[in-house]
């Protein structure tokens, strides 16, 4: 039996594919469908399904977010709407996309792939090298240095390496250092696309920590991993889809 999950913040479109591949693929049996980036992730730890299709464009997490943090065998197809190079990137590195809107044509070719790849060891190799290809595709390749931050008259030049994190909060982002808080208007995605991603990683949806200023982490009573930063005197928790990164501790 091959169980599958779908994810899309468009229950009608995750409808309509899940007719189209059961059709296509009448053995495929399928986990209840996740309205969005949390709910996959979520599904994915718990029930582990052979196959995820997963819309790019989520509430909570994105698909490539979801993707990254899978740890076990489940094989990813993207379901996309993205611009031509992006669509390059999965193909040359032998996953697959689904294009919006669906096509049963294209789906069969899709369903043959992954009924080979089923057949075959996953390749963890491969899907970390095409997420890699695409991410330069939506994020700048230049590095943030600075922050500006306004504070009544005074405009305060924050270097990148002292903040301790970035946490959104409403229609502002945090910038956290071991001596204040600032606010800025700059989103958390904007801000990630431009940061080294060598030091600092997303832990939350709203929350990217500056891996320099890592002091250690702990597990409370629920199981749940907490981060503790030189400098702040709060634990920042970690939600599940980003436990992975903090396997050895």
């Amino acid at each position: 039996m091959t169980l599958a999950l779908i994810a899309d913040d468009e229950p009608h479109l995750a409808r309509h594919l899940q007719t189209l591949l059961a059709s296509a693929w009448p053995d495929l049996t399928f986990t209840a469908p996740a309205r969005n980036g949390v709910e996959a992730a979520a599904t994915i730890a718990e029930q582990q399904p052979d196959l995820a299709f997963l819309d790019i464009q989520m509430p909570g997490l994105t698909g490539i977010e979801v993707a990254q943090g899978i740890e076990g065998g489940t094989r990813v197809v993207f379901v996309t709407a993205y611009d031509e190079f992006a669509l390059q990137a999965f193909d040359h590195a032998a996953l697959d996309y689904v294009l919006k809107p669906v096509k049963a044509e294209r789906l069969q070719r899709t369903v043959e792939r992954l009924q080979r790849s089923l057949a075959a060891p996953a390749d963890d190799a491969r899907l970390a090298a095409a997420l890699q290809r695409l991410l330069p595709a939506v994020a700048s390749s230049e590095r943030l240095q600075w922050i500006r931050a306004g504070s009544g008259d005074v405009m305060h030049q924050i270097a990148v390496d002292e903040v301790l994190f970035f946490r959104a909060d409403d229609k502002y982002t945090c910038v956290q250092t071991a001596q204040a808080e600032h606010l800025i208007r700059t989103p958390i995605a904007e801000l990630a696309a431009q940061l080294d991603p060598a030091w600092f990683v997303q832990v939350h949806r709203s929350t990217l920590v500056n891996l320099r200023h890592l002091a250690g982490s702990r597990r409370d009573e629920s199981s749940r991993l907490l981060l503790r930063l030189r400098g702040h005197t709060s634990e920042l928790p970690v939600s599940r889809a980003y436990v992975h990164l903090f396997k050895t501790m």
